[in-house]
């Protein structure tokens, strides 16, 4: 019998079952990192280039950094994504948990103090 195999790799899993917390955690500095990394070897295309290495080596290394930057730019614009995510999710609930308040007071009138306001404890008579 042959055993049945999930079609999905077992990252994509890894990744589906993270908060999204951890993934702005994990993006934000890698994409960093990675971007940093691509200018450092575009800086060293451009001293081969300076130096007279043969127009293959300083194009490659060139391409190889143009890749690096770009792929450092996507993670760290994923990062962002999550990053806002998470901030929006943040003012929903908060903005969420306000309005229930405000029902919940409406509600049940006979509950909370008469209608007289409090004195401001910064006020003086």
């Amino acid at each position: 019998m042959i055993p049945s195999i999930d079609p999905k790799p077992p990252g994509k899993r890894l990744i589906k079952r993270m908060s999204t917390r951890t993934k702005w955690m994990i993006l934000a500095p890698l994409g960093l990192l990675l971007f940093s990394f691509g200018l450092t070897v575009l800086s060293e295309a451009a001293h081969q280039r300076r130096i007279g290495e043969p127009t293959q080596v300083w194009v490659v290394l060139g391409l190889y950094s143009l890749a690096l930057i770009n792929g450092g730019l996507i993670m760290f614009g994923e990062a962002l994504r999550f990053r806002i995510l998470l901030d929006v999710r943040r003012e929903t609930r908060r903005s969420m948990r306000q309005l229930l308040r405000k029902v919940n007071l409406k509600a049940a009138p006979g509950k909370h103090k008469s209608g007289k306001k409090a004195k401001s404890p910064t006020k003086t008579d």
